[in-house]
């Protein structure tokens, strides 16, 4: 069974209904990124953050997986599928796929502050500043802020480079260092790149579709099964 690996990002969500940073002109909601999406916000203004990141926690809880998460889950039928997301929403779970590989960590889950080894799942929407891990360290949402290590890169990386074929959808390729993973395809493995906005992908041979998730996926599936 080929091995089919698909890097998503904020686009794939959006059909449920999830704004996506790059529509908010590097805004999320009134809140600038550097606000609260940095460890410098997380000490200058926990409160904030926390309030932030319960709001779209929140907001997740009210999402349901669309058209694009379940047609790459029903992939899962024909090909070894594996997912590396940017995003930090469960709705590639939900939808049903089984290998999904979060870059950017996990909005349901929480972590130490003292060992960011100590994760947990949060019980509900709403992390309260007090709520301590098993250390007594004041706990923090789980996401990895701007200006911190991406600790799943190497893995994401091998993914790739063991890859018959690879697919984008719903990312600008602006963020790195996730932005870089196509780089480490060989270059006779096909490359898909889903987006109704062609993104900048300097490498011969890519197929761009040139759709949102939903009805992109399902263009990308009647390809790839066509006989």
């Amino acid at each position: 069974m080929k091995k089919l690996v698909v890097l998503t990002g904020a686009g794939v969500s959006q059909e449920s209904g999830l704004r996506t940073f790059r529509d908010m002109g590097g805004l999320w909601e009134e809140y600038d990124v550097m606000d609260v999406a940095t460890p410098e916000a997380w000490a200058r203004n926990p409160e904030l953050v926390n309030r932030f990141y319960n709001d779209r926690r929140r907001q997740l809880y009210e999402c349901e997986p669309n058209a694009g998460h379940r047609g790459l889950a029903e992939l899962e039928k024909y090909f070894d599928v594996h997912i590396i997301t940017q995003n930090v929403d469960d709705l590639h779970e939900r939808a049903g796929s089984n290998k999904v590989l979060h870059l950017h960590g996990e909005l349901k889950k929480v972590r130490s502050t003292a060992n960011p080894n100590l994760v947990y799942e949060l019980d509900g929407w709403e992390l309260k500043l007090g709520d301590t891990c098993e250390k007594g360290s004041q706990l923090r949402p789980h996401i990895v802020w701007f200006g911190e290590a991406v600790p799943a890169m190497d893995e994401a990386i091998e993914l790739v480079e063991q890859a018959d074929i690879f697919v984008v959808v719903g990312t600008s390729l602006n963020v790195y260092p996730a932005a870089g993973l196509l780089h480490y395809t060989h270059d006779d493995v096909p490359v898909y790149v889903i987006d109704p906005e062609r993104p900048p992908v300097y490498r011969d041979g890519v197929v761009f579709i040139e759709e949102k998730a939903g009805a992109g996926v399902d263009k990308l599936k009647k390809m790839l099964l066509q006989p």
